[in-house]
């Protein structure tokens, strides 16, 4: 057995599993937080309604048998607390086989919620944390050695989130392939963080450099990951520093907090210990049978699921973020195959008066990442997921992608639902709901130099149409 570990991986492991665990509490936590206004009982798209639709093959979950918004309250804190003790270590204090357990449970317990999650939850890096997380449930713990096979199906995994979105983008927006993408893209992005102004604002020779080391990070570097060391390491630690660039220029959740995670499982301990200056632990004993068996079994399963993934990323008609079973396992990656070149934003507003005129008073709501407030600077949320202001900005992009959501997002703010208002930063009617709401469409801007200098501004504005007329509860 001793091909099937290498206890040169331990300490990599180690960090793998630990940031892992981190990005599952990130996300138990965005659910816990933000589930009533969306997928409640008395939600936007609530389970209930799902569930009566949507056989249990389709969408396996504990909550096809049972729900209620308490009862998914207790199970989404509930996998946060066990997040926040893996993360503690106690995945490395219990048994192998009890440190399985409790992986397969937050993978269990993700699952059931990513699978009522209906649109707010269609996003890949959900797929992508459900896929990892099954592959963390055969990568031992302290007791045993890092298993061979298991890290090489994390180094899959990250080859096809990379070398997916590198092809996804060649067979894309033209502007990939004329490297002028990222003329537009820090600015058009979904969410800016506190730092995309300054992104967008670098000269453009220096962003055509960016597009050229995005395409050699993720055409080329991926290949390396299965070279032997330290070119794998080197091919982790370029991934690596590329995905930190992304964090720092926009919010993205967690899915370059992924990326980084997975890139541990290429990086050859024996070189982090000595560059940490941290001492390796005794080798651990033999792994046992039953869990060498787990493992084989675990790899066939992974390679018989990656022929669908394998043939999309060949195809001419490549797709993004799909999974091809309802265990979101062994799916397929990509981002931003095409780019936007203008920048446009629903703008949310109400009033409290009787009837309307040309001399009412609409007031803005405020949300909490997405741009509103020109002279508000974006903020910085990711790994945090705010999926409402992420779906404002499809919505800005086109109408259907406001389907079927948004008309019970605005009842919510007719009726002044405490659970919705939570969701936005700013409620300009906190005594009484208003009377109307009404959405309007407005072209949105990085000001230039001279503009913030002089007005503070980092956003500038302008009234592009009618996103929604003014409507009111039926009386």
């Amino acid at each position: 057995m001793e091909w099937f570990t290498d206890s040169g991986y331990w300490l990599s492991r180690l960090v793998l599993q630990r940031m892992l665990a981190a990005v599952y509490l990130v996300a138990f936590l965005a659910a816990a937080l933000q589930f009533r206004a969306l997928i409640g009982e008395k939600g936007m798209l609530p389970v209930p309604r799902f569930v009566r639709v949507v056989p249990f093959r389709r969408a396996p979950g504990v909550f096809q048998l049972h729900y209620s918004d308490r009862f998914f309250a207790c199970w989404a804190w509930a996998g946060a607390l066990l997040s926040a003790a893996v993360v503690a270590g106690a995945a490395d204090a219990v048994p192998l086989w009890t440190a399985m357990a409790l992986w397969a449970a937050l993978w269990a317990m993700y699952l059931s919620i990513v699978n009522v999650g209906q649109t707010w939850y269609g996003f890949g890096w959900e797929s992508l944390l459900l896929e990892a997380g099954f592959l963390a449930v055969f990568l031992g713990n302290a007791r045993t050695g890092p298993p061979v096979l298991v890290l090489w199906l994390a180094r899959w995994l990250l080859f096809r989130v990379e070398f997916g979105a590198g092809l996804i983008k060649l067979r894309g927006d033209p502007c990939w392939r004329d490297l002028t993408c990222l003329y537009y893209h820090h600015e058009t992005q979904p969410m800016p963080g506190p730092l995309s102004w300054f992104f967008h604002r670098l000269p453009r020779p220096l962003h055509r450099v960016e597009v050229a080391a995005n395409h050699f990070a993720q055409l080329v570097v991926p290949l390396g990951l299965f070279a032997p060391q330290p070119v794998a390491s080197l091919a982790a630690a370029v991934i690596i520093c590329t995905q930190l660039w992304l964090v720092a220029s926009g919010n993205f959740s967690w899915l370059n907090w992924l990326a980084i995670v997975l890139a541990f499982a290429a990086v050859d301990s024996r070189a982090l210990t000595r560059v940490l200056g941290v001492a390796p632990p005794a080798a651990p004993p033999a792994p046992p049978l039953w869990y060498a068996a787990l493992v084989l079994a675990a790899t066939v399963l992974v390679a018989a699921l990656s022929y669908w993934p394998a043939r999309n990323l060949l195809s001419r008609h490549q797709r993004m973020n799909m999974s091809f079973n309802p265990l979101h396992l062994v799916n397929t990656y990509g981002a931003f195959g095409s780019i936007n070149r203008a920048r446009y934003e629903v703008v949310v507003e109400g009033t409290d008066a009787k009837t309307l005129g040309p001399e009412t008073v609409w007031r803005e709501y405020g949300f909490k990442g997405k741009p509103g407030d020109v002279r508000r600077m974006p903020r910085q949320f990711a790994p945090y997921h705010l999926r409402l202001d992420w779906l404002m900005w499809f919505a800005g992009i086109s109408p259907g992608y406001a389907q079927p959501w948004f008309g019970p997002f605005v009842e919510r703010l007719l009726t002044g639902d405490r659970a919705t208002l939570r969701l936005l930063r700013h409620n300009p009617f906190p005594d009484h709901p208003p009377t109307y709401v009404r959405a309007r469409l407005y072209l949105y801007r990085f000001t230039t130099w001279r503009e913030l200098r002089a007005t503070g501004a980092w956003w500038h504005r302008t009234h592009a149409g009618e996103f929604l007329p003014p409507v009111a509860l039926r009386q």
